[in-house]
């Protein structure tokens, strides 16, 4: 059975990163023709079109999208292979997600001792949302990444790493909340959608009807804490957060439901981990608080 050919797939990678044939023959020291030639046999044999031609310029069409994230993930794993096979050691780039807050309390140690161990490989971090960061691993735009329940994907592979423990936070003027309707209307400060620990609280919230007067949505705790502290409204934050921030003079600190409070973190990847990943989660096995064994959800 014939397969796709890795050297035209670099050639589409080509044409797509530098945004035309010619710019992409001058990378690939070839002439354009042959970079028109290619693509042109790469969509015969996809049966598809790759690029939508518009004057002289070229875009991406839906399954130009989609092969190009194959593509990443295509040409990493080949390069990998021969590293692996000719070496056995883990090099190149290794796209990573997290939490903000797993960034900011656990990642630190963890990375400094992945590159010591790998110093061959990149770690590209990024942040987001648990609903951003899936979206990215889903669309192979990043290889793993650190989310938190609740989170769905049957198509993932996941490992819990670590456990956090949720509190509600207001002004240290604000009376004891013992139950979610203690809040009344006040603000929902959080993060945008998409974030699992907003999600947790929101449906503590609505359990007994509770409906916040607004939203204010940040993309930070530093400025999150600050409106808290401010007497602007309430939020949900891991309590590690709170500890490494020196922030928890500055607002004052509500126990949660234990449904509500208990949460743990995952790491999250899709289909066969490369080097890189594995060397991360054979790390991971060796963290005092974190027991990965992976499961599907």
């Amino acid at each position: 059975m014939e397969t796709i050919n890795l050297e035209s797939v670099a050639i589409f990678k080509a044409v797509v990163e530098e945004g035309g044939v010619v710019r992409a023959a001058a990378k690939l020291h070839c002439v354009p023709s042959n970079v028109t030639k290619r693509i042109r046999q790469l969509e015969e044999y996809l049966g598809v079109r790759l690029f939508r031609r518009q004057g002289r310029t070229l875009n991406l069409s839906a399954e130009g999208r989609t092969l190009h994230n194959y593509s990443l993930r295509l040409l990493r794993l080949a390069d990998e292979a021969v590293h692996e096979l000719r070496t056995g050691k883990a090099q190149g780039t290794f796209r990573l997600g997290a939490l903000e807050s797993t960034a900011g309390t656990r990642l630190a140690p963890i990375l400094s001792r992945y590159h010591a161990e790998f110093p061959g490989v990149v770690v590209e971090l990024v942040t987001g949302t648990t609903g951003a960061l899936i979206h990215r691993v889903m669309n192979f735009d990043i290889e793993a990444a650190f989310v938190s329940e609740p989170f769905t994907s049957s198509e993932l592979k996941s490992a819990a790493v670590f456990r956090e423990e949720l509190v509600l936070i207001t002004s240290k003027q604000t009376a004891n909340v013992q139950k979610a309707r203690d809040l009344g209307r006040s603000t929902i400060i959080a993060f945008a959608h998409g974030c699992s620990y907003r999600k947790r609280l929101e449906e503590w919230l609505g359990s007994e009807n509770v409906l916040p007067e607004r939203a204010l949505e940040f993309a930070s705790y530093q400025g999150m804490i600050a409106c808290v502290a401010a007497g602007t409204g309430f939020a949900i934050v891991p309590k590690s957060v709170l500890t490494t921030l020196n922030a928890a003079e500055k607002v004052k600190q509500h126990t949660l439901p234990p449904h509500v409070s208990a949460n743990r973190t995952h790491l999250v990847w899709r289909g066969e981990p490369s080097l890189a990943l594995k060397g991360l989660i054979t790390l991971l096995q060796t963290v005092k608080k974190g027991h990965i064994r992976a499961r599907r959800r």
